[in-house]
């Protein structure tokens, strides 16, 4: 569950906030509701929201003084006003995004998919830097697992059973002994970052493999390698040396 605060005073508009995230986000729980912004100082602190609602003129406080307050804050913010000139605020603190009112409750259901969206971002990233983390620091004989962050969740596959990854851009290609291929969220570069270096190696710039899954090695400017699953690859020149040394 996402938990969320709002703060807003006209009951109309707090009402309207609240019916949107009871009919259309099941994950979001509204923890409190405040009308004035300093009553809702020690209950952000302590309940640690992930997305706050927040009028940004509630009871003419500015609303820089709160959040000044609690930097950092790790929190999605979504603003509402009347007057669009408080727009800075959402510019100057990162918004999600800032709402003019009177607001719809489509915008509404935008901008909180909007705060769903970072949030769930930012909770694959620190599950993925766990994950893999506690991998490097395992026991080298067991036959740990990793999480791959993908758009439909995780899928959590043994180290062992990773043939090669490949870059695509923001995403990568996981290739596996069951002739899996898997489309993850995350760049090759933060796979490269977190996986042991004693049984990974970026290869070329665009291929990461796992080096107990290779057969063959042929000689050449940079060399090629090919893996259990016949795929061949060229070895970068300026990695050449680096490779060869981990069988010496």
């Amino acid at each position: 569950m996402f938990n969320t605060v709002i703060i807003e005073k006209e009951q109309k508009l707090l009402n309207l906030i609240k019916n949107v995230i009871r009919d259309v986000f099941p994950q979001i729980e509204i923890v409190a509701e405040f009308k004035e912004i300093k009553s809702a100082h020690k209950t952000i602190l302590e309940s640690r929201p992930e997305i706050v609602i927040i009028n940004t003129h509630v009871n003419n406080i500015e609303i820089s003084e709160f959040l000044e307050k609690i930097t950092p804050f790790q929190f999605e913010t979504i603003f509402l006003s009347k007057n669009a000139k408080f727009s800075f605020n959402a510019i100057k603190y990162n918004a999600v995004d800032y709402l003019l009112i009177p607001t719809s409750p489509k915008e509404i259901i935008n901008a909180v998919q909007k705060a769903v969206d970072k949030v769930m971002v930012k909770y694959v990233n620190k599950q993925m830097e766990l994950l893999l983390t506690n991998t490097v620091a395992s026991t080298p004989n067991v036959l740990d697992k990793i999480a791959i962050p993908t758009i439909d969740g995780f899928v959590f596959i043994r180290l062992d059973d990773i043939i090669r990854f490949e870059s695509n851009g923001t995403y990568t290609y996981i290739y596996t002994v069951k002739n899996d291929k898997i489309v993850a969220s995350k760049n090759i570069k933060e796979f490269e970052e977190y996986l042991p270096k004693s049984q990974f190696f970026r290869i070329h710039n665009s291929h990461l493999v796992n080096i107990n899954r290779l057969t063959r090695y042929s000689k050449g400017r940079g060399g090629t390698i090919t893996m259990e699953d016949g795929t061949q690859i060229e070895v970068a020149s300026r990695r050449r040396n680096q490779f060869l040394n981990l069988f010496q």
